[in-house]
């Protein structure tokens, strides 16, 4: 019998070993060590390598008890008995423990083949390696070596055969990610290696958990590759646990870009990836993005979840696309699911904004169906969407409802029911709500007080206004600019012209610029007519130091002028000559209009001094035309042409023929009758009246005058008949008839002035007429060639007929007269 004996080391007092001992005939120990299976050589003395040293040792002591393998390359070899190839020794083996007890003895038993059986040994039986134990073992390798080539060199000398099912439960256990990579790479490059789906999922799992994600890209496109290359199982969780991952960590370019790979190879994807897709480009602003992905869902059929109605809604409903989402919200209920109450706040404040009121209160409603009561925020949409809409009545009454809720109306409710209130006119109610929102310990701002004030002014209502001033100025408000304009507008036409100083001053007082201001209450009390207290608020101006612009001194002016103001007008002419401010031709022609009509010896004096200080160039011409040719140095003739010669007829020429007009009218009262027939002729021959004279060779000659003043009509009719008399007895064309189209205004004047002298026209409604023969038979008598050639009869009561309906002598009435567009847009402006 072999007899074995134990030995002891100070490494093994903690974790005992076990020994064998074989001695031979000689008394020569063969020492061996077996951790695991309590066979594994320790002293190189006896390995499982047939040929090894050892086994010739044994073989030439023990020739009959061979030990042979029956696995390997020499399974099955000489001497070998059974299966399993566990040749048996003669003589027993005694096991001892470290004290030199006695643990097992039996026949000598081989050992396994490491990575070939998936058993060991005791005694003499075959026991099967458990999964746990070889988890185990993997874990401890594992764990200890971490990665690098003496893992795998470890891993490679395992005792038993591994699977992806000890791998799988290995990763499971092993919580760095470096040692589960290494160990799932090492499982790769095995035989016996098949894809796993949980596996690759596990592994993915513990990226995400370390925030490796560009770890979960790189094994992605491993698994894509090894997808492509027909190798193993679809691995349909793991795909979308990528997705997933990437998803929630918001990498939102890797994510479509795996998802994209995933949907090419033909992956199918679930709803609950889709619905982290649309989550995330959701989250990132993109919503139409997400709406690519939900379409994507309905072609390949992905049915939604609870989940994902909830997020594509909402989103759908904020976007604009409000009847996708009423599609969606429909589509929810009919598979059963109840909307949750974000959705119906989504539906009801987007339905809301987009004026949709019907269908936001129908969902409103449904809500309320549902067992869901309003919220605070849902109230406010509603009533802003109402308010906006112009339809106040409902928005009251979801006020109504929304204190009988409890909830207390922020605010930006109470200012948006008091303006949109104020701005429709009703201001009791907009008052109402002022007082409960000062009662509810809310101060109301700028804004609010501003909109109160300036629709009560606007309404006439200057005592609310003032009020509110008071109140605003008092809670230390500054009013804004548009505040101050619309109270000056409203004092301005109550014609409460302190208050309105008083107010203009507070205004300076806080530093807003008040010139215009100011200019505008004087506009507005011109445009009244009241000229009293135009003068006194322009008076006032000029105490403060405010200025006004020269439109509206001329504005001012020109009342003063209509109500007969001269001695008023003659300061406002010099400040507006002063401010160099140029006189043009229309309004010094007006004011030589009211000199033509005016009866009194004093105000055609302060007329007088009024045309002086335009010192208008016309002014000058006046002057010259009723001097002398001693004086003048050049005859009459001579001296008009100069004058309209220096017209600019491009922008003056409505006002050149305005002037006319006006002109010939005070020749004409003042008698002289040459100068006005000068001015005709030079007028006509500067073609200010192209259409007056009609010469139709010799069926029809025609003068109209219908454009003229008094006038200026009688010198043209005279002037004209002398022109006809010189061609038909100079010349001797006489024409069938002659007309003279007078309108019905001049109609009377013209026929009573030609009446006179027995003249063959007769009237008409707007013409007079008479046949060519008639007049120049009328031609020759001596009574006509005096009344052509010398002067008209001065008699007052015809030249003054309708003076005041024909004679322009204000600045609209000027205006209405056509005056040159580019000459008015400069006065505007």
């Amino acid at each position: 019998m072999l007899r074995g004996c134990c030995s002891l080391c100070s490494k093994n007092l903690k974790r005992p070993s076990y020994y064998y001992n074989l001695s031979n005939s000689s008394g020569h120990l063969l020492t061996s060590r077996n951790a695991q299976t309590s066979f594994i050589s320790n002293t190189q003395t006896f390995t499982s390598r047939p040929h090894s040293t050892n086994f010739r040792f044994l073989s030439y002591f023990y020739p009959n008890n061979v030990r042979k393998f029956s696995t390997g390359e020499n399974g099955g070899g000489d001497g070998g008995s059974g299966e399993g190839g566990s040749a048996e020794w003669t003589q027993d083996i005694i096991y001892l423990d470290e004290a030199g007890g006695v643990i097992y003895s039996g026949k000598g038993i081989r050992s396994v083949e490491p990575g070939l059986d998936d058993h060991v040994m005791v005694g003499g039986l075959k026991k099967p390696f458990s999964n746990a134990n070889a988890v185990a073992k993997i874990v401890e390798i594992v764990k200890r070596w971490k990665w690098g080539p003496e893992m795998e060199t470890h891993l490679d000398k395992l005792h038993f055969l591994p699977s992806m099912s000890h791998v799988h439960e290995a990763l499971k256990e092993i919580g760095e990610i470096d040692a589960s990579v290494s160990l799932f790479r090492w499982a790769k490059r095995q035989s016996w290696y098949a894809p796993n789906d949980e596996t690759y999922v596990l592994l993915f799992d513990r990226f995400n958990t370390v925030g490796d994600f560009e770890g979960i890209q790189s094994l992605f496109d491993e698994m894509i590759k090894e997808s492509s290359n027909g190798g193993g199982v679809s691995n349909f969780s793991a795909y979308n646990r990528v997705i997933q991952h990437l998803s929630r960590a918001e990498k939102l370019e890797v994510a479509f870009c795996c998802f994209k790979k995933m949907r090419d190879s033909g992956c199918k994807i679930d709803t609950q990836t889709y619905s982290s897709l649309i989550n995330l480009f959701l989250n990132k602003g993109l919503p139409y993005k997400a709406f690519e992905i939900y379409e994507t869902m309905e072609q390949v059929g992905c049915p939604l979840d609870e989940s994902t109605y909830e997020m594509m809604i909402p989103s759908l409903a904020k976007s604009g696309r409000l009847d996708a989402a009423s599609k969606l919200f429909q589509e929810m209920k009919e598979k059963g699911f109840r909307p949750t109450f974000p959705v119906f706040s989504s539906l009801v404040d987007s339905m809301g904004k987009a004026g949709r009121l019907d269908m936001s209160m129908k969902v409103y409603m449904e809500m309320q169906g549902f067992g869901m009561k309003p919220s605070a925020t849902m109230y406010v949409s509603l009533i802003e969407s109402f308010v906006k809409a112009g339809k106040l009545d409902s928005a009251l009454r979801l006020w109504d409802e929304m204190k009988k809720a409890g909830f207390r109306p922020n605010y930006g409710l109470h200012t948006m029911i008091i303006e949109s209130h104020a701005k429709s006119g009703k201001l009791d109610v907009a008052m109402s709500v002022f007082s409960d929102m000062e009662k509810a310990g809310f101060l109301p701002t700028t804004s609010t007080y501003s909109c109160l004030l300036e629709m009560h002014a606007s309404s006439g209502k200057v005592d609310s206004a003032m009020k509110l001033y008071n109140s605003m100025t008092n809670a230390g408000l500054r009013p804004g600019l548009s505040t101050y304009i619309a109270l000056l507008t409203v004092l301005a036409d109550k014609k409460l012209v302190d208050v309105a100083a008083k107010i203009l001053l507070e205004m300076k007082s806080v530093g807003y610029s008040v010139d215009v201001c100011a200019s505008d209450v004087l506009m507005i009390y011109i445009k009244n007519g009241s000229v009293d207290l135009a003068l006194r608020w322009l008076r006032f101006m000029g105490a403060s130091g405010i200025r006004t612009n020269n439109f509206i001194i001329r504005q001012l002016f020109e009342s003063c002028m209509r109500n007969g103001l001269y001695e008023s007008a003659k300061p406002l002419i010099d400040t507006y000559v002063n401010s160099a401010a140029k006189v043009d031709l229309i309004l010094y022609t007006s004011i030589l209009a009211y000199l033509v009509r005016c009866q009194e010896e004093e105000n055609e004096r302060h007329l007088m001094s009024i045309l002086s200080a335009t010192k208008h160039k016309a002014h000058s011409f006046m002057c010259g035309l009723f001097t002398g040719p001693e004086q003048r140095k050049k005859p009459v003739l001579t001296f008009v042409r100069e004058f309209f010669q220096e017209i600019d007829y491009e922008l003056e020429e409505g006002a050149a023929r305005y002037f006319v007009n006006v002109l010939l009218n005070y020749l004409v009262l003042m008698g002289q009758i040459n100068r006005a027939r000068c001015v005709w002729k030079v007028a006509y021959e500067n073609k200010l009246f192209p259409k007056a004279i009609v010469f139709d060779q010799h069926i029809a000659w025609s003068l109209d005058v219908r454009n003229l003043s008094v006038g200026a009509a009688l010198i043209a009719v005279v002037h004209t008949l002398h022109r006809f008399r010189k061609r038909m007895l100079y010349y001797g064309v006489v024409p069938r008839r002659i007309k003279l189209v007078t309108g019905p205004t001049l109609k009377i004047v013209i026929a009573q002035v030609l009446s006179s002298v027995q003249s063959p026209f007769e009237v008409s409604k707007v013409v007079l007429r008479a046949p060519g023969d008639s007049v120049l038979e009328w031609f020759k008598k001596p009574i006509v060639q005096q009344f052509l050639l010398n002067e008209i009869p001065s008699r007052s009561n015809i030249l003054m007929h309708k003076l005041d309906t024909l004679f322009p002598s204000s600045a609209p009435e000027v205006r209405s007269l056509s005056p040159p567009k580019p000459l008015v847009g400069g006065k505007a402006l």
